[in-house]
């Protein structure tokens, strides 16, 4: 099957493609000739990856999954959310991001939080389904680690050792993360049709 990821983030091709069986054949964005920015303009999650699926299938007419995440912390009452790529601003860099959150939790003991991540499919026949995966953990007060990408750095989760997502190997943060929890219920679903 011919599957699109309707992503411009290259870190999260990465990521999904050793996690998609052999049977599916992965498509980028630039493979399909889209070179336009992909509308998120929904204030959930679910939203912003129906519309990102969509958006793909209507003008392209290729099947495609899309993904949105979001880092929930409690202390901030589930911000930044589904505002996580733009917390710092418009200009979405990563580092301006994280230096956000980390100044926006210095004053709080409750540093608990999680990745969650909603992917829809939108199928040849233009039904459209949707994943979920979270992961808990907390925030990290300083960054540490050079892998991964966005709030990885800052970010522990509960069922590691004690190290940020930017610490591990790919390998090892796919198997605790809340893009390959939701990817892996595609796939599952992937593999009954």
């Amino acid at each position: 099957m011919r599957l699109c990821f309707a992503s411009n983030n290259a870190h999260k091709l990465d990521e999904i493609r050793p996690l998609l069986p052999a049977t599916v054949q992965l498509l980028s964005l630039a493979a399909i000739g889209c070179t336009e920015e992909l509308p998120e303009t929904q204030d959930t999650l679910e939203g912003n990856a129906r519309q990102k699926a969509q958006y793909v299938w209507d003008h392209f007419g290729v099947a495609c999954f899309a993904d949105d995440t979001g880092l929930e912390v409690t202390a901030l009452g589930g911000a930044p959310g589904v505002y996580s790529a733009r917390y710092a601003g418009p200009q979405r860099l990563a580092e301006d991001n994280v230096a956000k959150l980390l100044h926006e939790l210095r004053n709080h003991p409750d540093r608990t939080a999680r990745f969650r991540t909603v992917v829809a499919l939108v199928l040849p026949d233009g039904t459209v389904h949707e994943f979920a995966g979270a992961v808990e953990g907390h925030i990290n007060p300083e960054l540490h680690g050079t892998g991964g990408f966005g709030y990885d750095p800052v970010f522990i989760p509960a069922e590691g050792d004690g190290r940020t997502f930017a610490e591990m190997p790919l390998t090892e943060k796919n198997g605790l993360s809340h893009r390959s929890r939701a990817v892996a219920k595609l796939v599952a679903f992937l593999n009954q049709k």
